[in-house]
């Protein structure tokens, strides 16, 4: 059972109106600027109603062509994963990716991941939110195994490759030494997104000329994630790739929800991340979903606010704004994953990931005294990490500092977004807070399972389809045209 204390929050009393007994120049911005608890009441038997249908269509196989596409594998994902180890073991999909991941903790000393999109976000969201911030640049006992951590394949940018080819030119000389080879990890579930084949088929080369053309290493340490049936799984089997070292990407599953498949799960094992903590955050964020009154139901929460916002309080800019440095890139996560799930048909909210209070010094200006168009949810870490640093005495005060020298770092970042709520706040301007315990496993879990579940029901309180991502396919249309390339792209 999950403890209270482990659990992730949402508080949204700052995007509410308060009753004015009495008519002020405030009362009258709330009113304008802020949710009235009358409409959010409102909404609750269209949101309960919306859950269920969600809940059913965890059930359908072969959707109706109007309920096309369906990904709505993602929710039970999770769980079924867990069973599936619990059960069968080292045979199981999890068994298997934890088996990869040691082979290449093992035998590398640098994994570069290639993935563009859904296929990388996630990866690259739980190594900054989890890993030391300089993992990459400490000594490999300091790092007790785990190898240094790399992402290309998620763009076209020739410089930053190449840089990336001469560090490990120059790092990794003798394939002998474990501390010198390097590994890939390649995710791209439709197998043939331009970027990541690319970057894999660079990657492919260097390898041949490090290892040697005929080294079972080019096998063993190139690993592909991918789906069924892809270009990507088709180069791997004619390489001799055995099944076992395909893992896959399920089909009713989209790469922006793919974070808890082996897209996420084998960049987060080779991490030393663990997984079944991940996994099990997930699944009590699943079943708060499912079961939990409103009251008590973050991802209800999460969407009602954010939607109602949006849709009838003209708030189309929705800002992310994670207190923590470590959490930049699960922002650039979820920008993604809303954008893609809800910016169709010429609708939407257009989301914005902010770095405070680093970004209250370039930001919060505009945020503060801008156009009225924005829904700020700040995302909150409750405990650090690390001992509090305190700000401590000095013999020399003129920053004016030792009145404070008893407070720490945590308290100062406190302070601030209580202030920059406050200040908020005084001027009509709606924050909701989602709080994390700590930066664990579990709570990431929770947080990344809750704004998926959270952007789904969004879309279907918007009457759009949350999965797929049509509008994505123009670009690559014209980009293969204009290359030569006859092969419809896929979404992935």
């Amino acid at each position: 059972m999950q403890l209270a204390d482990e659990a992730l929050e949402y508080s949204y009393q700052n995007a509410l109106a308060q009753p004015a007994e009495t008519w002020t120049p405030l009362a009258e911005l709330q009113a304008k600027h802020l949710l009235s608890r009358v409409r959010l009441q409102a909404l609750l038997p269209t949101l309960n109603m919306t859950r269920g249908q969600i809940a059913s269509d965890r059930e359908i196989i072969d959707p109706k062509p109007e309920q096309a596409p369906l990904h709505s594998g993602f929710i039970d994902l999770p769980f079924r994963t867990l069973e599936s180890h619990r059960r069968k073991g080292d045979a199981s999909e999890l068994g298997r990716v934890l088996a990869l991941a040691g082979r290449l903790r093992e035998q590398v000393d640098r994994v570069v991941v290639l993935g563009i999109g859904g296929s990388y976000l996630g990866g690259r969201a739980l190594f900054e939110a989890l890993l030391p911030t300089h993992h990459n640049e400490m000594p490999v006992p300091s790092r007790m195994g785990k190898p240094r951590i790399y992402f290309e394949g998620n763009g076209l940018d020739n410089d930053s490759l190449q840089d990336l080819l001469d560090m490990l030119e120059i790092a990794c000389v003798d394939p002998d030494l474990r501390d010198e080879r390097w590994g890939v990890i390649a995710v791209s579930k439709g197998g043939n997104t331009l970027e990541t084949a690319a970057a894999l088929r660079v990657f492919r080369a260097e390898a041949a000329r490090f290892y040697g053309s005929h080294s079972p290493r080019r096998r063993q340490l190139l690993i592909p994630v991918t789906g069924v049936k892809s270009p990507l799984r088709d180069l791997c089997k004619a390489d001799g790739y055995p099944d076992d070292d395909i893992p896959i990407v399920p089909e009713n599953v989209g790469e922006r929800f793919s974070v808890f498949s082996p897209a996420g799960l084998l960049p987060a094992a080779v991490m030393g991340l663990d997984t079944r903590a991940l996994l099990l955050g997930a699944v009590a964020m699943t079943k708060r979903f499912l079961e939990e009154p409103f009251e008590r139901n973050p991802v209800l929460q999460f969407a009602a606010v954010n939607y109602l916002m949006s849709e009838e309080m003209q708030k189309p800019i929705r800002v992310m704004a994670v207190w923590s440095k470590k959490l930049e890139a699960l922002g650039l996560w979820y920008d993604q994953l809303l954008a893609e799930s809800l910016g169709k048909q010429g609708r939407g909210p257009t989301p914005i990931t902010a770095v405070e209070t680093r970004d209250l010094h370039s930001r919060g200006q505009q945020h503060q005294d801008g156009a009225r168009d924005k829904m700020i949810n700040n995302v909150l870490v409750k405990s650090s990490r690390a001992q509090p640093i305190p700000i401590g005495m000095a013999d020399r005060n003129e920053d004016e500092l030792n009145a404070i020298s008893r407070k720490t770092f945590p308290d100062l970042a406190a302070a601030a977004c209580q202030s920059a709520n406050q200040a908020y706040r005084d001027v009509a301007r709606p924050t909701a807070d989602l709080t994390l315990p700590a930066l664990s496993e579990h709570a990431i879990g929770q947080l990344m399972q809750m704004l998926m579940l959270a952007t789904v029901v969004e879309g279907r309180l918007m009457g759009i389809n949350p999965y797929g991502e049509p509008g994505v396919k123009a670009y690559k249309q014209h980009m293969r045209a204009a290359l030569g390339l006859t092969k419809s792209p896929s979404n992935s």
